[in-house]
């Protein structure tokens, strides 16, 4: 075994036979049936067969599956900011998280449409608890996150994790994503947690950290869906969060969460690269005078970037003015937008429970009250 056996991607070595051992697999049939309508069965069996790379498996297969996604669940994704990108060069991006599956998916999109070096991604490992899921993760180029371990265990894992994207980023030529908190936002507030930049700073041979990132080649990125496909499914937690109680997720929720995020409709995306953080180390590193508070202003510039460049749609809007009772951006949607968001209000949550509607509206307006924070120029 090697040192990362335990959370690694497959090796292209492994690939072919991993296929093989889905090819009969009924989860297979479905996404290929759902991806290659007018193909038969045994056209993309023997397609399957014949791939040996993560990278076919990725363009051949996946990336014709996101595409078949956008089109039967979106009205387009946009994207802005990869011109500031170089080819053959491995970047961390750290991104928001709103969907478990598209956000590293369309990111990965993307990259591949701009000629740009494609992610290797985090996945919290209770979401492929499945076999086939598992499989279907490491042929996608994930790499595992622990959950639910003792602090022990997570301090080992931290360790494990933190080296094993150093090693992709310096040695394997292969760009890193990750999230900038554990697990997807629920409230539309996006903000970076410095657990997970104290994480990424266990693999750091130098004595200041900020020397350390500056190595890494950071890069911010904001995902946004007009519509969140899950939005009411993350209600239950939020209310048990107003209620001050511990919240125990259902058997299955996580895949019903997955599946409700690809196949759920999400209007417009888009995707929004930041500039590469470069000149910020120096600064925190002047301004700070221990790794604390390094961090946490590291993580400051990661939320600015993030937040700023959020692109606000007509639902955002209308949930800030719901919520608040004004009309102050009502010039930014039309009477048929704001209809059709009270509409979906009212069939997805029990709009009679204030506390629930409340969160609800939260959830889209939190990007809007965010931006203001940094201007009252939104036009």
């Amino acid at each position: 075994m090697t040192k990362f056996d335990s959370i690694r991607p497959f090796y292209d070595s492994e690939v072919n036979e991993a296929l093989k051992s889905l090819l009969h697999h009924p989860m297979m049939k479905a996404m290929m049936d759902f991806t290659f309508p007018e193909i038969d069965e045994s056209t993309w069996k023997e397609q399957l067969s014949r791939t040996h790379s993560i990278r076919d498996f990725q363009i051949n297969f996946v990336y014709q599956s996101i595409q078949r996604v956008l089109e039967r669940s979106s009205e387009g994704l946009t994207t802005s900011g990869f011109e500031k990108l170089e080819p053959n060069t491995p970047y961390l991006f750290i991104s928001n998280h709103r969907d478990i599956i598209l956000d590293t998916s369309l990111l990965n999109v993307s990259l591949f449409d701009h000629g740009l070096v494609m992610t290797a991604s985090a996945i919290g490992d209770n979401l492929v608890q499945k076999e086939f899921l598992l499989k279907l993760s490491k042929l996608n180029r994930n790499f595992l996150v622990k959950r639910s371990v003792s602090p022990r265990e997570l301090l080992l894992s931290s360790k494990l994790m933190a080296e094993f994207m150093y090693q992709l980023l310096s040695k394997e030529n292969r760009s890193v994503w990750i999230a900038q908190r554990e697990g997807r936002t629920k409230d539309g507030n996006d903000a970076t947690h410095q657990g997970v930049l104290k994480m990424i700073a266990m693999a750091s041979d130098e004595e200041n950290c900020m020397d350390f990132f500056k190595k890494l080649k950071i890069v911010p990125v904001s995902i946004s869906y007009e519509y969140d496909p899950t939005d009411a499914l993350k209600m239950p937690q939020l209310l048990a969060l107003s209620k001050d109680e511990v919240y125990i997720k259902e058997k299955n929720e996580d895949f019903i969460t997955l599946l409700s995020g690809i196949i759920g409709q999400k209007k417009r995306i888009h995707i929004h690269v930041g500039d590469i953080l470069e000149n910020e180390y120096d600064k925190i590193k002047a301004e700070n005078d221990n790794n604390n508070k390094q961090i946490q202003a590291l993580a400051q510039v990661i939320d600015d970037s993030i937040l700023q460049s959020y692109k606000l749609w007509p639902t955002n809007f209308i949930a800030y003015d719901i919520l608040n009772n004004t009309t102050t951006f009502a010039h930014l949607y039309d009477d048929k937008e704001r209809q059709l968001f009270e509409r979906r209000l009212e069939m997805r949550i029990d709009a009679e429970n204030e506390t629930m509607k409340a969160g609800f509206l939260a959830m889209y307006a939190n990007p809007v009250v965010n931006k203001l924070k940094y201007t009252h120029d939104i036009a």
